[in-house]
């Protein structure tokens, strides 16, 4: 009896060669009903594959792409060195990308993960992102995608995240205890999720201890130095200032660091300053940065073996949803006007 090969399946349901090998091996690149009528045949033909053809179906490219908005970043490379100390170990290159923060610039990157044949995806989303219908569709076709850092809520697909509002509050309420009265945020854009969530934060601690909240001191604002410069010089100009600043991001806390020193006001005594990162340079600034650290590898190392587990199991149930990583305050002379008890 004739050893029914895979070209024999291919002509019976009129199909490429290609289709029906990604059909038996599962491949998200294959439909629901394609898969079921390839399945369905394969048994009735009682099809048996060699042991040459089981290495190629269960074969994978070993690459997992990766979206950053930037790799200069220094928050994002210490992200990327977290997911290649567990891909690597685990036989897996990394490719990165670069959406550069532009909605359109990460549909490309998109595309090109999908047309390469990428394992899965690793992504934090880019701030020009308002519409996330392409990783939708990746995951409606089954592609293994894990978010980080900036999370995507409407996708039922595995994240990594901090507890952005417990950052928030942390830093919000060690101003307040420094007796600052008039505490003004600078927030990341407010469509991202994690901007809300440290805008939630600021909000309830103030509320907690019965400070003003004022509407007009919640600056939504890309994470840029440059433009928190131009809005922190205007934000210190007027002649109701606050005297504490909570910057959401430590890219955004350098330029109200810069502003704060080129107006001649002393920190912390005129106006303490928190960000929230807690990047290398933090530390070197004059006064040196208090900020909200991140466990910044780790999350890197977190998404990375969430995103493993989903490709080597495919159809299996999928790792947790929300996976919240815990922050620390860590307090430098850019905030600290009373002594740490």
């Amino acid at each position: 009896m004739k050893q029914v090969t895979i070209k024999d399946i291919a002509k019976e349901l009129n199909l490429s060669i290609s289709t029906v090998s990604r059909a038996l091996r599962d491949s998200w690149e294959i439909s629901e009903p394609t898969k079921q009528r390839v399945i369905e045949l394969a048994k009735r033909l009682e099809y048996n594959p060699n042991p040459a053809a089981l290495h190629l179906l269960s074969s994978h490219s070993k690459e997992i792409g990766v979206i950053v908005p930037e790799i200069a970043n220094p928050f994002f490379a210490v992200v990327i060195a977290g997911i290649e100390d567990i891909a690597f170990a685990h036989g897996y290159q990394v490719v990165i990308y670069q959406s550069h923060d532009s909605y359109e610039r990460e549909v490309l990157n998109v595309k090109h993960i999908l047309q390469q044949r990428k394992d899965g995806l690793l992504v934090s989303i880019a701030t020009g992102t308002k519409d996330v219908a392409h990783f939708q569709a990746m995951r409606e076709r089954g592609f293994p995608i894990v978010f980080f850092d900036r999370v995507c809520e409407d996708i039922d697909t595995p994240s990594v995240s901090v507890d952005d509002f417990e950052g928030a509050y942390m830093a919000t309420e060690h101003l307040i205890d420094q007796g600052c009265q008039q505490i003004a945020l600078l927030s990341g854009p407010e469509h991202l999720l994690t901007s809300r969530r440290r805008i939630d934060g600021y909000r309830v601690a103030l509320q907690r201890h019965h400070r003003p909240v004022v509407d007009e001191w919640i600056i939504p604002l890309p994470f840029s130095p440059e433009q928190s410069l131009a809005v922190t010089r205007e934000l210190l100009s007027g002649p109701n200032r606050p005297d504490g600043i909570f910057a959401a991001s430590d890219a955004i806390a350098l330029g109200s660091h810069a502003a704060i020193n080129e107006l001649g006001l002393s920190m912390p005594q005129e106006i303490a300053l928190i960000g929230f990162a807690d990047l290398p340079i933090a530390s070197l600034l004059n006064p040196p940065l208090s900020s909200v650290a991140e466990p910044t590898f780790e999350m890197g190392q977190t998404a990375a073996n969430l995103l493993i587990n989903m490709i080597r199991n495919p159809g299996g149930q999928m790792p947790s949803a929300g996976n919240v990583l815990k922050t620390k305050l860590m307090v430098r002379r850019s905030s600290q006007r009373l002594p740490l008890s």
